[in-house]
């Protein structure tokens, strides 16, 4: 009696993983990635000398920052600063939660056609393909210097990016009492208001905390140009080549950004959780992104 031995490629499929590549087609890759490598530090104009010295020029600037200047009269300055990043980002968060969630229902494919629904999608891709600190660029015009430009801005950019996430927690709602509402005789406004806001509402507004995360870190840069917060009084102090001050800038920065994902990613746990104790997609979904910096 013969028996069969399995390929590899055999053994693979039927672990459910694909095929191995052709060693060829490895050695072709290889080389593509490598002469990406090449054209790119070629364009970048780095010379290897720059780059040995980098790690020793870095270490001396850093070690100018410390011990840090904390006394009162500068922290009184910071401190505000660094909220004024805060209240931007918290405005800029909820300009962008009010305009999204509406366009998350119509770009959901379980509840929209798609003549209605691919327009609203290729909106949120060309919002999120447009970085918040041009849209800050060019708000300035508009709103002059100071931190509206900023929540403006942080809140049309967040729209792309809240928009398709909610998007595709409607979609993976349980389509049971949708279906129990239409078979009762509501429409379709009675569906989305009583069957999908109640079960993909947690994750939404998890999504909503994390991408607040996100934008107090982003608006820490838009004062760079001029969009109020923290930006500035970092750009100023380095244009002055003061170090303690510079240390102080960073460390209170630092701090309260890590105080607000700390207390943010504890809501965000619990929300998700609720009180079943299950695991459900949308706490994957949180899951997965919390390791990700959403642009």
């Amino acid at each position: 009696m013969s028996s069969v031995v399995a390929t590899p490629d055999e053994t693979r499929a039927a672990a459910g993983r694909p095929p191995r590549p052709p060693r060829r087609g490895r050695w072709l890759l290889a080389g593509v990635v490598l002469v990406g490598i090449v054209w790119s530090f070629a364009g970048l104009d780095i010379s290897l000398d720059r780059l040995v010295s980098a790690p020793s020029d870095s270490w001396a600037i850093a070690r100018q920052m410390f011990p840090p200047d904390l006394s009162g009269a500068y922290l009184d300055r910071v401190v505000p600063k660094v909220f004024e990043s805060v209240y931007i980002a918290w405005i800029g968060t909820l300009i962008a939660a009010v305009l999204s969630l509406p366009l998350a229902f119509v770009a959901a494919e379980n509840l929209t056609p798609r003549w209605l629904r691919l327009p609203v999608r290729a909106l949120f891709n060309a919002i999120r393909a447009v970085p918040e600190l041009i849209v800050a660029v060019i708000l300035l015009a508009v709103t002059g210097l100071g931190p509206w430009a900023g929540a403006l801005a942080i809140g049309i950019h967040s729209v792309g990016t809240l928009g398709k996430l909610s998007a595709e927690a409607i979609e993976d709602v349980d389509p049971g009492p949708l279906e129990a509402i239409a078979a009762a005789g509501g429409n379709r406004l009675d569906g989305m208001r009583w069957a999908v806001l109640p079960q993909a509402l947690p994750v939404v507004v998890a999504l909503w905390l994390f991408r607040f995360e996100i934008n107090v870190r982003a608006s820490a840069v838009l004062g760079v140009i001029g969009a109020g917060g923290i930006g500035a009084e970092l750009v100023s102090q380095l244009n002055f080549r003061q170090f303690p001050q510079v240390g102080t800038v960073l460390l209170v920065t630092v701090a309260v950004v890590v105080t607000i994902d700390t207390i943010s990613g504890a809501v965000r746990r619990r929300i998700i959780a609720g009180g079943g104790g299950g695991r459900s997609r949308g706490a994957e979904l949180i899951e997965d992104l919390s390791g990700v910096a959403l642009s």
